[in-house]
């Protein structure tokens, strides 16, 4: 038996469930077609309504881990049947691997996104910027949690490094696997909230849920010593209750990331370039060779990194083609790019 509450059934999902004839439940894992999905009833196995799947075209629609789901039981084999996924207040995507223009959801209905980075010799500030924009993206709220600080010998300089590229967010050094520095995880872990955890292989999260939930329920596995990246441990999304009373969601690793968020999302992860770019001279300054280029003088002073504002022009470029070829498909949003290259424009 599970407590809605507890699950992180809040107001806004209340507002949405008025009157039902179907049991309501998050899903907690899907695997093969079946939705592992809690409700005040106990545990459920579940699949989508022949009604329900003939009616939905896109995959997006289709539920996944962290969702609310109205859904009939038999009690005699705990199998369910879903029918509707409820509205979400925020979900976490990807582009789908290959050259298919396709979503993939992560986890949905998230409060808080641990963005989990290794401090080892494979801490990359400009990973970290691509995670961030998918976070903003998504609707949650970020907290960085900087690990394997045992294996760091410049924490606070690596700290610093990431003050700058994410202004306001907070910043968490720990070394989960001698359970140092977890207690500042705790204000976060309250009940009815959800954490989701994203990063790539071998950053240290499978050790981070098992500390978190007092006991070992995902693999993990060591460093390759000859680069310092980890290995992939966690194969799917899951969810998992922890004593406090949250909820954390666990999603594989990933060494590429695909973005699939709008150039708003882009601006958020750079609010200190958009602000720059207001003191410039000119309203259509391209930064190049223009007199009283505010972002020009703010490389020239060392105020901005080089690399970080050849970073926002390519996770600028890379939104503004996704919303192309959203609106228009990959041919025409294709033609549209080459022509604005031709002109200057991109």
């Amino acid at each position: 038996m599970y407590d809605l509450c507890e699950l992180g059934f809040d107001n806004y999902f209340q507002e949405l469930v008025k009157d039902t004839p179907y049991t309501i439940g998050r899903v907690a894992k899907f695997s093969n077609g079946i939705y592992l999905t809690y409700s005040v009833n106990g545990k459920f196995y579940c699949e989508v309504s022949g009604r329900f799947f003939h009616r939905t075209e896109d995959a997006h629609d289709f539920p996944c881990v962290g969702d609310w789901v109205l859904f009939d039981y038999t009690t005699a084999d705990s199998k369910g049947m879903i029918h509707q996924v409820l509205k979400r207040k925020s979900v976490l995507s990807r582009h789908a691997a290959g050259k298919k223009q396709q979503e993939q959801l992560m986890a949905a209905n998230i409060d808080i996104v641990f963005l989990v980075s290794a401090l080892n010799n494979d801490f990359n500030l400009r990973r970290m910027e691509r995670f961030l924009t998918q976070i903003y993206e998504s609707g949650a709220s970020p907290v960085f949690i900087l690990t394997k600080k045992d294996l760091c010998e410049d924490v606070d300089e690596k700290i610093s490094a990431v003050e700058e590229i994410a202004m306001g967010v907070p910043i968490l050094s720990v070394d989960a696997l001698h359970n140092e520095g977890m207690d500042q995880l705790f204000p976060f872990l309250k009940k009815g909230q959800t954490i989701s955890l994203l990063g790539s292989s071998g950053v240290g999260k499978s050790t981070l849920i098992n500390r978190l939930l007092g006991e070992e329920v995902q693999k993990t596995q060591s460093i390759r010593e000859d680069d310092a990246k980890g290995r992939h441990t966690t194969t799917q999304r899951e969810l998992f209750i922890l004593p406090s009373g949250g909820i954390i969601i666990d999603t594989p690793g990933m060494r590429e990331l695909q973005l699939w968020s709008s150039e708003d999302a882009a601006s958020q992860t750079f609010q200190d370039i958009e602000e720059l770019e207001k003191q410039c001279k000119f309203r259509d300054c391209r930064h190049s060779s223009e007199p009283g280029c505010a972002v020009k003088k703010a490389i020239e002073t060392g105020e901005l990194s080089e690399e970080r504002y050849k970073s926002f022009l390519k996770l600028q470029r890379e939104a503004k083609f996704l919303d192309l070829k959203k609106k228009y498909g990959s041919q025409r949003a294709s033609r549209i790019q080459a022509d604005e290259i031709l002109k200057g424009k991109w």
